[in-house]
């Protein structure tokens, strides 16, 4: 059995009707997955499963998802190993410790495009920073700003399928699968 993260891309699923994380856990364990956790209610799931393919499991979970819940969602799976990874690889560890909640990463299903993180560059304040890290896109948002046209900028359409977690996000998805290694 080996130790897997799974991010839903968005689980809002219309007017009074949201996804309930028990039933999200209910959903992974009936499709036979083990020792199922979820981090706080925006869909994140840590689970164990027999060693298989990410992209099976993406499939397995999207399937049950749009089964459970009537609707599409697109869920990014990593091995617990190339979480740890991910996390390790903040380039941003001092905005990180000053405003964890300012830095996030867009983890992505395929490596984004050098261009296409390049691009974002554009739509950055200058306060804001982006930085491409083994196909996953680093940004840290302005504190001076309560909007940044970075959100809007790194869509599915521009950047590929993916989705963004805050550092608070990260370490601890990183703290529960690494206490499972």
């Amino acid at each position: 059995m080996r130790t897997y993260v799974a991010l839903l891309y968005s689980i809002i699923l219309g007017e009074g009707r949201r996804v309930v994380m028990s039933n999200l856990k209910a959903m992974a364990e009936r499709i036979g997955l083990k020792n199922v956790r979820t981090l706080v209610a925006t869909g994140n799931l840590v689970f164990e499963a027999r060693t298989a393919k990410i992209s099976d499991l993406e499939h397995r979970l999207e399937k049950a998802f749009e089964e459970t819940f009537g609707r599409h969602v697109d869920i990014i799976v990593r091995g617990a190993e190339d979480w740890l990874k991910l996390a390790a690889g903040n380039p941003f560890p001092d905005d990180s410790a000053d405003a964890a909640d300012q830095v996030a990463v867009r983890v992505m299903r395929r490596p984004a495009p050098v261009e296409a993180a390049a691009a974002l560059q554009a739509y950055a304040a200058e306060d804001e920073k982006v930085l491409l890290v083994d196909g996953d896109i680093w940004v840290v948002f302005s504190r001076e700003r309560p909007s940044s046209r970075l959100l809007a900028a790194a869509s599915h359409k521009r950047m590929g399928i993916g989705t963004s977690r805050n550092w608070n996000t990260v370490r601890r998805l990183a703290e529960m699968v690494g206490s499972r290694q």
